[in-house]
This record gives C-alpha cells, sequence and structure tokens, in this order.
C-alpha cells in the first residue's frame, strides 16, 4: 500500500490540528477525543496495526458478508463501502465497487486485515460504535485523525445472537461531501440482519435479550434466604467471602471478577452483611442508549452514609458510560473522603476500564461453579426447596449428571434448569433434566442438529431405556446411536448394562 495521504474531498483549512479544538463537538465524541489522545495517537499520522490474515471461516464474516451483498445490490453505483469487523475492530471483509473510493481507503489502511479500533486509529465509526457499543456516525472534521476527515462513516455493532455480546461491526464508510442521512440507517438494518442470519445458522436458539440496566436493592434478609448458608458451602466460596470482608473491613476499595453467572454481586453482598453499610443497591449495566436514565436512578445514593452502590458488569458498559463512573466516584471521594461507597464488578481484572483502575485497592475473584463441584448439590437442593416451597429427592444418576457438567453458565445456569426440572416433579431423575447438561461445549448446531440431538438424549434419559431400545424407538441402528452420541458430546450417566 502507498503512504497515508489526505483524502480527497477535504479541505485542509477546515480540519483541526488538535484534540483541544474539538470542544464544539457532542460529548460522546469529545470523550473518544481524549481517549485517543491518552493512547498516543499521532493527530496527522495514523498506522492501525496489520494482522497478516483474517478469519473468512467464522460465522460473522459469512453473515456479514452475505448480508453486504445484498446490501451492494441496492446501492449500485453509489460511492459507499461496506465492510465486517471483528469486536477488535480487525476489517475482515471490505465490499465496494467504486474504484475511487477503494483506492483512497487503501491510503489510509481501511482494508482487510487492519485494525480501525480507537486504540489503534482514533475516532472513527466503528471504532465509536465498538467502543460505546451503540450505532455511531462519525463525520468529516469529527474523526480524530486528519487523514480520515475526507469521509463519513456509519457503524452499527453485531451483536452475537447466543449470548448478547459484541461480535463485531458493520461499517460504511462515504465520502464526507456526501448524503449521510440514511448511512447510520442502514448501518443498523445490516447489523441487524448479520445477527438474524447467525442466529438461523446457529444453534437457533433466542437472541438473548439486551441489558435493562435494572437498579435495585439488595435486601439482607433475603439474600440469606436466596443462599445456602455459609458453612454448607466449600471453602472455595467461603473463602472467597472473607477475603472481600477483610478487604472492606480495612477500608479498601474492591472489584469482584468472575465468570457471568458466578454470584459475583451476591459475593459482595454477602462480604457487606456484617458491616455498618448494610443497604446494598446494585445497578446493572442498561442498554447503551439508556446510559443518562440508568446514571440519574442510582448516582443520587453515592455519598449517603449506610449505602454502598454496587456497578455490575463495567466492562460491558459504553466507553463514554465509564469515563462519568470514573468523574463521579472520584468527586464522591474527594468530597467525603471515604473509600466504600461503591464497589464494581467485571468479567476479568484485566477487563475493567483504564479509567476506573485507580479507584480500585484491591481485586476478589468470585470462583467459577466448576471450580467448587462440591457446591453444586447443596446449591441444587437449596433451589429447588425455593422454587418449590418443600425439597425434592435427587436419582443418585441425576445427581452425577448435575455434579459431572461444567457449567458454564455458573450459578445461573443451574438455577434457571433445576427451577425447569423441579416444575411438577417430586423425584428428580434424568428425564426431567434438559438436554444442555449431558453435553459437552462444542461447535455450534443448526435447529436441525440440535432438535435431533434432544430428541437421542429424550430417549436415552427415560427411566429403564437402554441404548438398544432408543435406537428402536429412534428407528436407527445402535451404531449409529453411538456415532450421533460421539457427534454430539452427549454423556448420559449410568446407562443400562444391556447394550
Amino acid at each position: 500500500m502507498d503512504e497515508p495521504q489526505r483524502a480527497p474531498h477535504t479541505d485542509p483549512t477546515e480540519c483541526l490540528s488538535s484534540p483541544s479544538q474539538a470542544a464544539g463537538i457532542a460529548p460522546r465524541l469529545r470523550a473518544s477525543w481524549r481517549r485517543s489522545e491518552r493512547y498516543g495517537l499521532s493527530v496527522d499520522e495514523m498506522r492501525p496495526a496489520f494482522t497478516g490474515s483474517v478469519d473468512t471461516d467464522s460465522l460473522l464474516y459469512e453473515c456479514g458478508h452475505e448480508v453486504l451483498r445484498g446490501l451492494q445490490a441496492t446501492l449500485a453505483n453509489e460511492p459507499v463501502s461496506m465492510m465486517v469487523t471483528d469486536s477488535d475492530g480487525l476489517v475482515l471483509s471490505r465490499i465496494c465497487d467504486d474504484s475511487s473510493i477503494n483506492r483512497s481507503l487503501d491510503r489510509v489502511y481501511l482494508a482487510p486485515g487492519f485494525y480501525f479500533a480507537e486504540r489503534n486509529a482514533g475516532t472513527n465509526g466503528l471504532g465509536l460504535a465498538l467502543a460505546d457499543r451503540t450505532p455511531s456516525l462519525v463525520r468529516a472534521n469529527e474523526h480524530y485523525c486528519t487523514g480520515l476527515r475526507g469521509y463519513t462513516c456509519a457503524a452499527a455493532p453485531v451483536l452475537d445472537p447466543i449470548n448478547g455480546g459484541i461480535a463485531g461491526s458493520i461499517n460504511l464508510t462515504t465520502w464526507s461531501d456526501s448524503s449521510s442521512e440514511l448511512l447510520l440507517a442502514l448501518a443498523q438494518a445490516a447489523a441487524g440482519n448479520t445477527t438474524a442470519l447467525m442466529l438461523a445458522r446457529g444453534t437457533g436458539r433466542k437472541i438473548r435479550p439486551i441489558p435493562r440496566g435494572e437498579v435495585f436493592r439488595v435486601y439482607a434478609d433475603r439474600l440469606q434466604q436466596a443462599s445456602p448458608s455459609c458453612s454448607a458451602l466449600s471453602p472455595t466460596w467461603t473463602n472467597a467471602v472473607a477475603q472481600a470482608r477483610t478487604a472492606f473491613q480495612q477500608g479498601l476499595r474492591v472489584a469482584v471478577v468472575g465468570e457471568p453467572g458466578a454470584g459475583k454481586t451476591a459475593l459482595a453482598s454477602l462480604a457487606r452483611r456484617e458491616l455498618a453499610r448494610e443497604r446494598v443497591l446494585s445497578a446493572r449495566p442498561p442498554a447503551p442508549e439508556d446510559i443518562d436514565v440508568w446514571l440519574t436512578l442510582w448516582t443520587p445514593e453515592l455519598g449517603k452514609d449506610n449505602t454502598c452502590i454496587i456497578v455490575s458488569g463495567v466492562d460491558a458498559l459504553p466507553a463514554w458510560a465509564t469515563t462519568e463512573l470514573a468523574r463521579l466516584f472520584g468527586t464522591v471521594h474527594r468530597a467525603a473522603e471515604r473509600l466504600q461507597s461503591f464497589v464494581i464488578t467485571a468479567r476479568t481484572d484485566g477487563a475493567i476500564p483504564e479509567e476506573l483502575r485507580p479507584l480500585v485497592d484491591t481485586v476478589v475473584e468470585a470462583p467459577a461453579l466448576r471450580s467448587r463441584p462440591d457446591d453444586i448439590l447443596p446449591l441444587t437442593r437449596h433451589f429447588v426447596r425455593q422454587d418449590r416451597g418443600r425439597a425434592a429427592a435427587l436419582t443418585s444418576a441425576a445427581e452425577r449428571a448435575l455434579t459431572s457438567y461444567d457449567w458454564p453458565g455458573n450459578v445461573r445456569q443451574l438455577r434457571k434448569v433445576m427451577r425447569e426440572a423441579a416444575a411438577g416433579a417430586t423425584t428428580i431423575d434424568l428425564h426431567h433434566l434438559p438436554a444442555e447438561v449431558f453435553t459437552s461445549p462444542g461447535r455450534p448446531l443448526t435447529r436441525l442438529e440440535a432438535v435431533e440431538r434432544d430428541e437421542i438424549i429424550r430417549c436415552l434419559t427415560e427411566p429403564g431405556t437402554t441404548v438398544a431400545q432408543a435406537a428402536t424407538e429412534l428407528g436407527v441402528g445402535r451404531a449409529t446411536i453411538y456415532r450421533k452420541m460421539a457427534q454430539y458430546r452427549i454423556r448420559i450417566p449410568e446407562q443400562a448394562t444391556n447394550r
């Protein structure tokens, strides 16, 4: 590729020469400029990182590329370059028939194989969409780097249809003097269609709903009712709670990290239960467009006596929201000189946003359920009793199935499974458990494959059913059943010995 040049259609006299001249732009863009400056990026020179290859076999690439091919047919003769990127801002695919804009984009490296996240290329459409997790339009001089100011870029995140996270983005780029009114709407539609196509070609499960940003009070007595007593749980869990409690007693600011569903909020709340500050408010991350309303719901409680705020999932917040949180938390602590008005949670220590790191003194990990298998059955019996109002027995086969499963969704998944299994059952056996408990993680299944797998498991878990009987019911041979069990990674404990 040639050396980077200023893109055409740009008047150099109109370009902003430094981030300090960005005061007139929108708050989100201004925050993005500040982040770009903090990353040490140059306004006048842009050299995004390059990787030697891209993953063209991924479901995101396949579906995004197909959606953009369809969109291209409706934008014939329009100078619009359409791109698919992954969640890190790596450009996977670029589709455009206009040779002029293609050559221009090559000069600024906006091409497959280059990273265009904010950290790599400063404020730009796809970088801002990924950072703030919301559709974004960046026009002309709103770009951080002068080399991009000849373009208008509209981008929208592509949601993973299973876990609801950010899988990547769709980015549409045109000249800065071209009409851009419909560009963002087209990007949003293409991103939504990509997610839908990924769902159809994946497992066929329902799309996970977007977060609603709930803010709720955690009551100590209800928390006690919602969890088994500490003495009934393993040292792995009780030691983590004790570690957090000690940190609170020492006046340290705490972040609790762990996998989704591992019980990060419960751990923080339990650790605070014995302290003077008993009123705990939990604020879950909202949809990007609801950030302003979400902040107004709970920030007035900051700094109040006997109140602790747990801000969950800070790694899932838009970048500009973490900037605002850092400002709010810093202001409260400078004014009140108190260190324990909030707790944050994230997936990992490394996922805590940089702006919030100075406000964390110590990190406590909520252990995943698979790392504390001794807790599975006590939690199981507790959830059944809580949902039914009375206990229910489990067969030994059901207990083995539950304890041998890896529980990728952790305690949250266990609770959901037991709520469904215990409905109307006085003794929970294999056939009361969902198919997911009998399988190991593997490639995503098509909808037809998922139906076939579930039907095999249904037959195999019927009381007293042998593999031969299941094969007869399904109309296939025993060899086929064994082959399908291996294909779908099905494990049924305590099968009949008569094979």
